[in-house]
């Protein structure tokens, strides 16, 4: 998948020793992106109602499930992929593609997937859940591990 000329992307790649299948509960249960994204994160009727530890809350509407190697959301009001490929050894190369928001949010919208994706890799990797789960210690006060 690749953005149209005047539209900016991000693409993200991380290794996890885990399987695509492993990966692919994290990401496709509330139960699994509570574990990692958000303070929860349940599915009703395809839509995600994501609650962030700063009160923030959408819902994402998921585009395509393909079992256990794509996910795709509609998330704040941009498109969010995830591609799960096996790496021959047990694990998963995943890649993220985020691509439709306006191009003057690229610099807020980039590093804020590495405070997804690490904590990912942690939740299905280690079973640690990097976040501190601090109201008063979140990404708008300029902490990365909320």
């Amino acid at each position: 998948m690749t953005a149209p000329a005047n539209q900016k992307q991000i693409v993200w790649r991380l290794h996890l020793r885990s399987s695509p299948q492993a990966v692919f509960e994290l990401l496709s249960t509330g139960y699994g992106r509570a574990r990692f994204w958000a303070e929860s994160a349940e599915e009703i009727d395809g839509c995600v109602r994501f609650q962030f530890i700063n009160g923030m809350r959408t819902i994402s509407r998921i585009l395509s499930r393909q079992p256990p190697l794509r996910i795709e959301f509609d998330y704040f009001d941009s498109r969010a992929v995830f591609e799960l490929a096996p790496d021959g050894e047990g694990g998963t190369d995943l890649t993220l593609t985020n691509t439709g928001f306006h191009p003057d949010d690229y610099h807020d919208i980039l590093p804020g997937w590495l405070n997804v994706l690490l904590p990912l890799k942690a939740a299905a990797d280690f079973g640690v859940d990097l976040r501190n789960h601090d109201t008063a210690r979140t990404w708008d006060h300029g902490f990365v591990d909320q």
